[in-house]
């Protein structure tokens, strides 16, 4: 289990293109991608949904990881998909099972998904209401979350539950996808809410923010503070871990900060010290394909195509990644993790993260 570190070694970020494309190997990704394709093709239910019909954020993530593929959206496959999104259309603007208690997932997801079949428009109104709903829900006022209070700025499951850093990247990740501006207020109290999920003194004001300070990321600091890498430290530390570290990374980049930034730097440093493709740090192999979803997003929004890590050692991330995913890939197309935690032993969910994941790790192929 990972433990509480002083990250020293530094990290160097730097874009060479041409480097990282050379080492790609875009026709096994192809390869890879149409046998997922068809693997997904054959386990949608005939009312378009995957999985289950009253768990619309796993329809999404399949319907997003096809579009993002190249299957056309009047694909017979996606069009169902779509429609079976769409009867989740909620009074409100959001997009979710109306006994669900995962309102901001669901929403964030499927907004994803519908900016991608958002070409012509059509789908223009629904994506804005649901923004704006999204917005609605985000722990701040209304939410009796006021800006002192760990919990301001993040987004949780729905307005029942505490809110934590996987929610809210999902969140940022819907309004940046739908074109929201970075000035936004949603951005900016979301930012406050990252902050405070990293173990990094000076930036994060809550009772945990200088406990550990190796600059990773861990679940919540609200309700009293989560990590899922473990309990707290015997000095009340929240213990860093991989998918989190880069997701709170990829969120501050989508609100706005650059690499000069001392929490952007932090994390870097985190991530060059910790860099592994074969676990997710701190949590083993549970996460796995989350973690490299995030990992492949987060190099991608930092717009680098090669990673030095703590040793010095270079890394084309793009090719590393997606070599290790069709290394894992099933003879029937499909992906699945043993180690079954957040529902990554359900080979249409894993799928959809890795079909996802070598989309991210294309780089400049149109």
């Amino acid at each position: 289990m990972l433990r509480s570190f002083l990250v020293t070694a530094a990290v160097v970020i730097v874009a060479q293109p041409l480097f990282a494309q050379d080492k790609l190997d875009l026709k096994k990704i192809e390869e890879a991608q149409t046998k997922a394709i068809n693997f997904l093709k054959t386990t949608q239910a005939e009312d378009g949904s995957w999985t289950s019909p009253t768990q619309p954020g796993v329809s999404g993530l399949v319907v997003y990881s096809l579009l993002t593929s190249g299957v056309p959206v009047d694909d017979p496959t996606v069009a169902k998909g779509l429609k079976h999104l769409e009867s989740f259309i909620q009074k409100d603007g959001g997009i979710y099972d109306p006994n669900t208690s995962h309102k901001n997932y669901e929403t964030s997801i499927i907004v994803t998904a519908l900016t991608e079949a958002n070409k012509d428009g059509r789908y223009a109104e629904t994506i804005a209401k649901a923004v704006d709903f999204l917005k609605g829900i985000q722990w701040d006022g209304p939410e009796g979350a006021a800006e002192v209070d760990p919990a301001f700025g993040g987004q949780g499951y729905g307005r029942s539950k505490r809110p934590d850093l996987s929610n809210t990247a999902f969140f940022l990740e819907a309004l940046t996808a739908a074109g929201v501006s970075k000035n936004d207020p949603a951005f900016k109290n979301a930012l406050v809410f990252v902050s405070r999920c990293q173990n990094l003194k000076g930036s994060n004001d809550t009772v945990f923010g200088d406990k550990i300070n190796d600059g990773g990321f861990y679940y919540t600091p609200a309700g009293g503070g989560a990590s899922m890498a473990g309990p707290a430290t015997p000095e009340g530390g929240l213990r860093s871990y991989g998918s989190m570290t880069y997701a709170g990374l990829k969120s501050m980049v989508y609100a706005g900060l650059t690499k000069d930034d001392p929490r952007v730097k932090a994390a870097s440093e985190w991530i060059a010290k910790f860099y592994t493709l074969e676990e997710n740090p701190g949590m083993g192999q549970q996460g796995l394909y989350y973690y490299l979803l995030t990992a492949a997003r987060t190099f991608k929004a930092l717009g680098t195509d090669e990673f030095v890590d703590a040793k010095g050692g270079k890394h084309p991330w793009r090719a590393e990644i997606s070599n290790k995913l069709i290394g894992l890939q099933k003879p029937n197309g499909s992906w699945i993790n043993p180690a079954d935690r957040w529902m990554e032993g359900n080979p249409e969910i894993v799928t959809a993260y890795a079909l996802s994941t070598l989309k991210a790790c294309e780089g400049g192929k149109k």
